[in-house]
């Protein structure tokens, strides 16, 4: 009779090609990334547009709750997702996720009613969730000393696809549309999980699996202070999300003002532009942690976020406002990954995929607050005073680094 291992002990896991893993898992999310933004940067002119919303305060408001109900759907499930994917493997809920998040993003092509649309954005947050998924696949699979730079690597993947899916979006928009710009997304999603399918491979689950301790107990196995630790982040990446994307809602209502005529085009140009800095950023920004460590670079990254969307608020031409956009997100690309390596460090790998569906359930949750209380802000205020709102975060969030985030200790050998 084999003895089953004590909870939270368990055997070495057999070696995967962590390489090869990252190289389709680039893939694959830049193709869902490319999927997702290759249509909603434009859902404040869909909402416009096809569905009948005037441009002013309701548009706002609409702009608001459709963006922010999938950041709600996703924060509740995301830890469930997170917690299925310890016990029963994390490439099936990646590729679970870019089904979900394909399924739905196609039918709302074929919406009548601003109402309709939301009921999906909801079933569309419920199970999507594809860059947790992947996240949590690199991180369990990567050795301790590369997770920085593999998270880096893959958070280019999301970058990059977030600068080529919005300019080919505005292209397609103009060509054929912004209900067939949806369709397109969703089948831009589907594909992706076909490498993931049919190249990744994740290490076999080992005897008493099931066994794993529970995340909060993981956590406080792994040492004093880890779970604080790991909690601060969680915050912090709750308030990194409500800054960026309330930011990014609200400049397209800007660019909107600046010119009705060409606000799918230059919406395009502009989240192209911010999709490329933010990868570059998310590739280079791990030369920068030697001389700076976690902690000084993304408190820095945070303080000059802030500084760039107050200047898109009061930003007097065009030009200027998507260069503030542009910034911001270069800021952004450094924060994610920091953040996401951060919280890998100091996890233990068998509540790994749990810890990374409640970072999901941050992220989720500041999307979620974001686009809701910019768009209710700018609904009242103006635009302007939503993006000062905005700012104001990227700002606390400065100061939570500066005064509670600890610096995560980096092995100098390899696993």
């Amino acid at each position: 009779m084999t003895a089953e291992p004590a909870p939270g002990i368990l055997p070495l896991r057999q070696p995967v090609d962590w390489r090869r893993n990252l190289a389709a898992l680039w893939l694959a999310e830049f193709t869902a990334i490319f999927g997702f933004s290759f249509a909603f940067p434009f859902l404040p002119l869909f909402l416009h547009r096809d569905l009948g919303i005037p441009n002013g305060p309701k548009l706002a408001l609409w702009t608001g709750v459709a963006a922010s109900v999938t950041g709600f759907a996703l924060a509740i499930t995301s830890p469930i997702w997170g917690m299925l994917a310890d016990r029963y493997g994390r490439k099936p809920m990646l590729v679970r996720a870019m089904i979900g998040g394909g399924v739905s993003v196609g039918l709302i092509g074929l919406v009548r009613t601003v109402q309709e649309l939301t009921l999906l954005r909801v079933v569309q947050g419920a199970t999507s969730g594809t860059v947790a998924a992947a996240t949590a696949l690199v991180a369990g699979e990567t050795p301790l000393a590369e997770m920085g730079w593999a998270l880096g690597i893959l958070s280019s993947s999301i970058a990059l696809g977030s600068a080529i899916g919005p300019a080919a979006g505005g292209v397609a928009a103009n060509l054929i549309g912004l209900r067939a710009t949806f369709i397109g997304g969703g089948v831009f999603l589907l594909v992706a999980a076909v490498p993931v399918m049919l190249v990744v491979r994740e290490s076999a689950p080992p005897a008493g699996h099931r066994l794993r301790p529970r995340p909060l107990a993981g956590l406080r196995a792994a040492g004093p202070g880890t779970l604080e630790a790991v909690s601060i982040l969680i915050v912090a990446q709750v308030l990194l999300q409500a800054s960026y994307t309330a930011a990014q809602q609200l400049v397209v209502l800007r660019l909107l003002q600046f010119d009705p005529g060409a606000a799918s085009t230059v919406t395009g140009a502009a989240f192209a532009a911010g999709g490329i800095a933010t990868a570059i950023a998310g590739v280079t920004y791990a030369r920068l942690l030697h001389r700076t460590g976690y902690r000084l670079l993304a408190g820095l990254a945070a303080f000059l976020m802030a500084a760039a969307i107050a200047g898109a608020a009061v930003a007097p031409n065009l030009a200027l406002e998507v260069a503030a956009f542009v910034l911001a997100s270069l800021l952004f690309g450094a924060l994610i990954p920091a953040f996401g390596a951060m919280i890998g460090l100091q996890t233990p790998s068998q509540v790994q995929a749990s810890v990374f569906g409640f970072s999901s359930s941050a992220v989720a949750l500041g999307f979620g607050i974001g686009p809701l209380t910019g768009g209710l802000i700018a609904s009242r205020a103006g635009v302007g005073a939503g993006l000062m709102a905005a700012a104001a975060v990227a700002l606390v969030l400065a100061g939570l680094i500066a005064l509670a985030v600890r610096e995560p200790k980096v092995p100098a050998d390899r696993r």
